[in-house]
């Protein structure tokens, strides 16, 4: 998926979107490559292989859930969630996201987003972009990976039971 076609393709217009539409703190760094980021703080970032975010997505939504502004990495073949940074600082909640694979990306990091350029989406694409300020609870996210891991586990169960 792709921004609107309104929006022209130049790193500032597509900023200036993401900035004033989406409410991202998004900037151009360095400004002489045209690469746009963001600084996390008020947002956070969830990133995951591709598998696991396209399970994490299908069970927000079967929840009825929005599921906010989602990016995938082609080339590692990651997703990235965008989320408000309300997680508490829990050593234990990192070190669990950890060994499902999933990097929680809190304040201070940066998050490189979709723009312009001679080839759009090798690096960075929207999977959902952003269309306004809404962005799901960091909780949300966790929740929704924490029942995919559980739904992991009973279909592997149940795969056993059937094979014994």
């Amino acid at each position: 998926m792709s921004l609107p076609n309104d929006i022209k393709d130049t790193p500032l217009s597509v900023c200036h979107f993401y900035r004033t539409v989406c409410d991202l703190p998004a900037e151009v760094d360095p400004p002489h490559t045209g690469r746009i980021v963001i600084r996390t703080g008020v947002v956070c970032g969830f990133m995951m292989p591709a598998f696991i975010g396209s399970e994490v997505k299908a069970q927000m939504q079967c929840h009825e859930q929005e599921t906010g502004p989602i990016l995938t990495h082609p080339r590692s073949q990651r997703w990235t969630f965008l989320a408000h940074a309300d997680l508490p600082d829990a050593i234990g909640l990192f070190a669990e996201m950890s060994r499902l694979q999933v990097s929680i990306i809190r304040s201070g990091g940066m998050i490189a987003l979709p723009g312009p350029g001679r080839r759009p989406g090798l690096f960075r694409a929207w999977v959902q972009p952003p269309r306004d300020s809404f962005r799901p609870s960091a909780r949300a996210v966790v929740a929704a990976i924490r029942e995919c891991v559980v739904q992991q586990t009973s279909k592997r169960r149940g795969l056993v039971r059937h094979a014994g």
